[in-house]
């Protein structure tokens, strides 16, 4: 008897093991018995909240509640989905959601009206939605290493912007709104498909970056060459053959730049027609020289 009973509390105990213990709710997992708000750190400029690398496919209950809250930090998750409960947080000024899954943002993203910085890049986006244009205070905007292939029209509003990141994506063209963004000093499109760059780009007159490396641009418009605001020009590996005269008035660019961390202009690993490679290999002085003569014998 006894050594049945033994038998039969085993082949439970082997049950029980196959299945398992239930998981707890996300709720339960980062709560551990403390209060919601017991997560938020109280700093000097905001009230911030961090679920780094929490291994998250869902956004935790709670987390809507936490009105307080000014910076959120939902990165390096496993995120399918932002819930429409977004909406609730309007203290937002830091939203970073990159490093996840999703497919798309909740339209109601548009009532984060404080937000200033949205992360959210490395995700799975193919298109932005056109309520983002209500964040009229929004400053930073990484949107890169997505599917995405053109914006929403309505993203002219968003006057603020200083620093926009749409690299790694498909774009075939610059979206015309960006030309509206006068306040960018910062623009980088790197990895796309672009194939040109559009005259309009002279209305960017504070842009002090640009970084268009890895496209498909065979030439640069001369109006790139009135932005006397530029110290970084990027437009390494291209198909770029020829350079507009007037590219000896971008005065802030100080060198020929190899490092990508470096300011100056960057034009390696294109088919530049003769003698522009050894005029290169001279530097910027004397490539500048070189066009300068040029356009006073045209």
């Amino acid at each position: 008897m006894g050594a049945e009973h033994s038998k039969n509390e085993e082949r439970r105990s082997m049950v029980f093991l196959r299945k398992g213990p239930k998981l707890p709710a996300w709720e339960d997992a980062l709560l551990a018995g403390r209060e919601p708000k017991s997560l938020l750190k109280r700093g000097l400029r905001y009230v911030s909240l961090s679920l780094i690398m929490k291994g998250m496919t869902s956004t935790p209950d709670f987390l809507w509640g936490l009105h307080e809250v000014q910076k959120l930090n939902l990165s390096r998750n496993q995120l399918v989905a932002i819930p429409p409960s977004l909406g609730k947080l309007d203290r937002l000024v830091v939203l970073n959601l990159g490093g996840n899954c999703l497919k798309c943002l909740p339209k109601e993203i548009g009532l984060l009206r404080n937000l200033k910085v949205l992360f959210v890049n490395m995700n799975c986006l193919k298109e932005v939605p056109a309520e983002l244009s209500l964040c009229r205070k929004l400053e930073v905007l990484s949107l890169s290493h997505n599917c995405i292939s053109q914006l929403p029209l309505s993203f002219t509003d968003l006057t603020s912007l200083r620093k926009l990141n749409l690299s790694n994506n498909r774009f075939v063209q610059i979206p015309l709104c960006i030309f509206a963004l006068r306040s960018l000093d910062f623009l980088h499109l790197g990895s796309n498909k672009l194939e040109n760059i559009a005259e309009s780009i002279q209305y960017l007159v504070n842009l002090q970056i640009f970084i268009v490396e890895n496209n498909n641009i065979r030439s640069l418009p001369r109006s790139l060459c009135y932005i006397s605001s530029l110290e970084l020009l990027n437009v390494d590996y291209n198909a770029i053959q020829s350079l507009p005269d007037e590219l000896y008035l971008l005065r802030r660019l100080r060198r020929i730049a190899w490092n990508p961390m470096d300011k100056g202009l960057h034009i390696a690993h294109n088919p530049l027609a003769r003698p522009l490679p050894e005029v290169v290999e001279g530097g910027l002085d004397v490539l500048f020289n070189y066009l300068r003569d040029k356009k006073e014998r045209s």
